[in-house]
């Protein structure tokens, strides 16, 4: 499995291990959408997000940010989603549907996505991260 949840005492935190930076960005959103709605296969709606920052950290913070927005905002439930990344702007193409209490209710809110200890680490021949999410 591409993330693993680690214990924490009040939040969700998960470390996630990719072979690429574009990867560790789509298992990372992965980690948050299977967490705030369970395995979602019914994609039926598609949309282009594009996020900029200063810092390959940062990128990846507002990243997750901006799904979480969109989720709420949108009302949609996310599932997949494809990333390309230039410099320190990533451009990603995610599938989704729209939420439906009966169906999708069973997560856990994430109310956001922390700074705290969010550093992108190469390890080996891979690249991990420890995201920590609000709930």
């Amino acid at each position: 499995m591409p993330y693993t949840e680690l214990d924490h005492t009040a939040d969700v935190l998960v470390r996630v291990t990719a072979g690429s930076l574009e990867e560790l960005f789509e298992e990372s959103a992965r980690a948050m959408f299977e967490t705030m709605y369970g395995e979602n296969t019914a994609l039926t709606e598609e949309q282009d997000v594009t996020v900029s920052a200063d810092t390959k950290d940062e990128l990846l913070c507002a990243f997750l940010s901006e799904f979480l927005y969109l989720s709420e905002v949108d009302g949609m439930v996310f599932g997949n989603v494809t990333v390309t990344l230039h410099e320190n702007i990533c451009s990603a193409t995610v599938r989704g549907t729209p939420f439906i209490r009966e169906k999708h209710a069973g997560g856990t809110e994430i109310k956001g996505v922390s700074y705290s200890g969010l550093t992108i680490r190469e390890v080996n021949n891979h690249v991990e991260v420890d995201i920590l999410f609000d709930v």
